[in-house]
């Protein structure tokens, strides 16, 4: 089960940013308008993605916002080659420590 939502979450992150991204290379670098139309399918598949988390909505989107910083700090060092330092992993590793809490930590 943990394995299956650590999954949703990183498949609706990769949705979120791509489609931010879209939009950036869209209006920022020119590219063409048709990127906003994979935007717009790419935001919807998210937001699809995101409703098979396990958990309530509130603590699902909390705990998503870690896993959105993990996946930034990836897609700007893998796409947009940026450096990636010791403070930005350390950064992603406690947002990570604070998804494993909210979402599968055993409540009383």
């Amino acid at each position: 089960m943990i394995l299956r939502s650590l999954l949703y979450f990183v498949m609706a992150g990769l949705c979120e940013i791509g489609g931010g991204y879209l939009v950036w290379l869209w209006i920022r670098e020119g590219k063409s308008v048709w990127l906003a139309l994979v935007r717009a399918i790419l935001l919807t598949v998210y937001g699809f993605v995101a409703t098979l988390q396990p958990a309530n909505f509130g603590r699902a989107y909390a705990a998503y916002g870690g896993i959105f910083i993990i996946l930034s700090i990836i897609w700007g060092w893998q796409v947009d080659n940026v450096v990636v330092d010791r403070l930005d992993w350390l950064g992603a590793a406690i947002a990570l420590v604070g998804v494993l809490v909210m979402m599968y930590a055993t409540r009383a």
